[in-house]
């Protein structure tokens, strides 16, 4: 027996399939221009906001949002929550974060599936959200004990004894994290070591970041895009961000083969152009059972098939998240890979793409670690990423997940394709599949 309210239903699964009724983002912009005044809490606002108005469903449906973001501010610390009360959903509606690096909306859309799933709601939204214009900068810890202690300083004597110790380089601004806890090692570092020991070459890195950009160019042109984006008004401004700002259509071979390596100078094939960009903005995706879904009168875009996660070794096997999940997703659904017509995969790098292309075809790779009978197969490049990736279209970190199911949705949509995989990798070597149909 099963309990039922406006805002959800509880009870058991029996056999409830889950659908993808639509999505929206903002734009994606490049950090330090269009969205440099917003804060994550903003943008998740103006998605969240967007997808409400783009479906029309009554707020009072959503039983559950789901929001992923990586950069966390303190005074939003439970972003989801926050934009909850900001965006017009009811304060009945229960809402958390999720962070897991680069995957945490991917990992907010497969909560918001098994919520659905278990029966705890019938309607969800699965969201991200990042900044990184305005990340979180921390005085040192030796300044930040004091300042702590600080609270019960009685009088100028106490306050001049907090000083006593300090010297002037401790009030300098903490640099932001950007290495693996685990290994000290920056992610650009750890992808060039990986672009060696697999053998991707300078010449292979741009030639796929040529394509990731011209292929969002030709998107962008042909309104591919339009569908997607919730315009974004900022104060002063007599037209709304409409676009994303990352896309450089004009580029060339001979002007990427001008660059110099990023992180390893000498002989590294790594640079600014062949990986992904600091950037801005916010997603979010529509989900519910198929059976409220018809109820309400939406057709849906897809039907979720399987999702899958994986984790592995974060010293050698950091950027191959998706050369895990990808195969596992097939074999829950019972699905071949040539059955697959749109793939996406998320660019961290155009090395870690290529890498995990190389992997899957490696028949001992596959064998060893994955526990294949021989090599998973190729991965058709004119399936892969046709509307670009996070090379061109633009990474912000918590909602480059929900975008990808989005584009995933959309291209299945426009291509009269069936199946859609998806895949992203993470720090911390986590990795997240989802197949769609």
């Amino acid at each position: 027996m099963t309990r039922s309210s406006k805002n959800g239903t509880l009870g058991t699964k029996a056999g409830r399939r889950v659908v993808v009724v639509d999505g929206c983002r903002t734009p994606f912009c490049r950090s330090g221009t269009d969205f440099v005044d917003l804060r994550a809490f903003d943008l998740g606002t103006h998605a969240v906001t967007g997808l409400l108005h783009k479906t029309r469903i009554d707020p009072e449906e959503v039983g559950l949002l789901v929001m992923g973001t990586v950069v966390q501010d303190a005074n939003t610390s439970n972003l989801g929550r926050e934009v909850v009360l900001a965006s017009g959903l009811p304060e009945s509606c229960p809402a958390y974060t999720v962070t897991v690096a680069c995957v945490s909306s991917l990992q907010s859309f497969v909560n918001c599936v098994q919520a659905i799933e278990s029966g705890a709601t019938d309607v969800a939204i699965a969201a991200g959200s990042e900044t990184l214009s305005d990340a979180p900068i921390r005085y040192r810890r030796s300044v930040r004990k004091r300042l702590i202690a600080s609270q019960k300083a009685k009088g100028p004597a106490d306050y001049f004894a907090l000083l006593q110790g300090l010297k002037p380089g401790d009030f300098l601004p903490e640099p932001v994290a950007i290495a693996e806890f685990s290994t000290g090692e920056v992610m650009g570092e750890n992808c060039e070591r990986l672009a060696k020991r697999i053998g991707v070459t300078r010449e292979e890195q741009d030639d796929f970041a040529l394509a990731s950009h011209t292929r969002a160019a030709a998107a962008q042109e042909q309104g591919l895009l339009d569908n997607q984006i919730t315009p974004v008004w900022l104060d002063g401004n007599d037209a709304p961000v409409t676009v994303d700002n990352g896309v450089r259509g004009d580029s060339t071979m001979a002007k990427l083969s001008t660059l110099k390596p990023a992180f390893d100078k000498k002989f590294g094939t790594i640079t600014a152009a062949n990986s992904s960009f600091l950037t801005d903005g916010a997603s979010a995706v529509l989900l519910m059972t198929e059976e409220k879904a018809e109820a309400l009168g939406y057709e849906p875009l897809a039907v979720v098939r399987a999702s899958a996660m994986s984790a592995q070794d974060p010293l050698e096997e950091l950027l191959l998240g998706p050369a895990f999940t990808m195969p596992k997703v097939l074999e829950q659904a019972g699905v071949a890979l040539d059955d697959v017509g749109v793939l996406e995969i998320h660019e961290a790098f155009a090395a870690q793409v290529m890498a995990v292309l190389k992997v899957l075809e490696d028949e001992s790779f596959c064998r060893d670690r994955l526990g294949l009978e021989g090599a998973f197969g190729k991965l058709d490049r004119e399936r892969l990423n046709l509307w670009g990736g996070s090379l061109s279209l633009g990474h912000p970190f918590g909602a480059t997940g929900a975008r990808l199911v989005i584009n995933t949705c959309r291209r299945m949509e426009h291509e009269g394709e069936k199946l859609g995989l998806m895949a992203a990798c993470a720090a911390g070597a986590i990795g997240i599949g989802v197949l769609l149909e």
